[in-house]
């Protein structure tokens, strides 16, 4: 039997030597770089013309925004679009008003501005103020009602002469007497009838938005002890005591804050033979949801018509 002849060693690589042959330089590879470069050149130029193209609509709006603003004197000459003088003058105090004046023929449009008169500061005064008022209507408004609810809280309890009701200018303040009633002479702890009153007050003041200031006041007898140094610290544990009272039974402590007074801040002076009792109280101060400057208002309005009581 014939061996079977094995194909030459030419044909068992393929390709020989033209596989080892090395490949040949492209010269011509800058084109892809140079071709990439004038694409990006184009698109720059095309985004430059399409932002340079001016809106004239939208451009004098933005120059009467412009006006209103700052209020200075601003003059624009007809078909000057890329212009805009500022006049070089600070911005008046008083708000400028547009005064329009047309040229002949030919001439060119000016438009100027001018302070405005004193019947247009009234009218612009007249409705800051309207507003203000209508402000401090709603949110009297609103305190009043709280102030019903909380009266008709302590009716329901039986306690109806266990706070009285006043505003000042933070609000509406519910003043509780402290002596027999919230504490003992000398003592921040709450008695049964204090605790009874803060009861009937607690879920009205639970369901209010407004934010809540507990304020502890003294008289100006001294007091001198290991627990209460002062009448600062009596006065500060005595407002905490009902804070943490009225955030134990579902106000939110969130919403409130205790601040001891002493007796810097008297209901009566002290020529008054009331004064050593009266001014013994804790009080609960509803805020007003409003700007301070509004407060003096709030006051006036709320306590149009009423009379001033103490508790009993």
């Amino acid at each position: 039997m014939s061996a079977r002849p094995r194909p030459a060693r030419a044909h068992a690589r393929r390709g020989g030597h033209e596989e080892e042959h090395e490949e040949h330089e492209n010269h011509e590879r800058w084109l892809v770089s140079y071709a990439d470069m004038m694409t990006l050149l184009m698109v720059l130029f095309i985004v430059m013309f399409a932002i340079s193209s001016v809106n004239s609509g939208k451009f004098n709006e933005l120059r009467t925004g412009l006006r209103h603003g700052f209020g200075a004197p601003q003059t624009m000459l007809a078909g000057g679009l890329d212009l805009l003088d500022s006049g070089g003058a600070v911005a008046p105090d008083s708000p400028a008003i547009k005064d329009v004046t047309q040229g002949g023929s030919g001439g060119t449009q000016v438009q100027s501005w001018k302070p405005a008169s004193s019947e247009e500061l009234k009218r612009v005064a007249g409705l800051a103020s309207a507003t203000a008022q209508a402000q401090v209507q709603r949110e009297v408004d609103n305190l009043k009602a709280a102030e019903r609810a909380l009266k008709a809280a302590l009716a329901r309890a039986g306690v109806p002469n266990g706070a009285t009701f006043r505003f000042d200018e933070r609000g509406l303040v519910v003043t509780i007497a402290t002596d027999r009633v919230l504490f003992d002479s000398g003592s921040a702890r709450l008695r049964p009838q204090g605790r009874r009153i803060l009861d009937a007050l607690e879920p009205t003041l639970a369901t209010l938005p407004n934010r809540l200031s507990v304020d502890g006041h003294t008289n100006w007898l001294p007091i001198s002890s290991e627990q209460f140094p002062s009448n600062w610290e009596l006065s500060t544990d005595r407002a905490t005591g009902v804070l943490r009272y009225l955030a134990a039974n579902g106000v939110p402590g969130t919403r409130m804050a205790a601040t001891g007074f002493a007796d810097t801040h008297p209901l009566l002076p002290r020529t008054d033979p009331r004064a050593v009792v009266k001014n013994r109280r804790v009080e609960i101060v509803v805020l007003a949801a409003l700007d301070d400057a509004l407060g003096r208002a709030v006051q006036q309005l709320g306590n149009a018509g009423a009379t001033t009581e103490t508790p009993r």
